[in-house]
């Protein structure tokens, strides 16, 4: 499955704990990141300064669903029952 441009559901709803240009800490689930442009795109996509865990992100229907809306709430309800 390919990634829906303008979703952005992965970089809103997961916790990332390693430092993201803007983030020094990482980001709290349910945080838009500081990468996320106005689109829902990452404007460090492709640059060696993203995080490691967003480059080996892969969608799946499992994880995004069918939709951005779904997609947000699957990640969440992910994140939530790692906590």
């Amino acid at each position: 499955m390919n990634c829906r441009l303008g979703c952005g559901a992965c970089c809103i709803a997961p916790s990332i704990t390693s430092p993201i240009p803007g983030m020094p800490n990482g980001k709290p689930a349910g945080v838009r990141c500081a990468q996320l442009n106005d689109d829902n795109l990452c404007k460090i996509f492709g640059q060696p300064e993203r995080p490691d865990v967003c480059g080996e992100f892969a969608a799946s229907i499992d994880v995004c669903g069918t939709t951005n809306e779904q997609a947000l709430w699957l990640i969440t309800d992910l994140e939530s029952s790692t906590c």
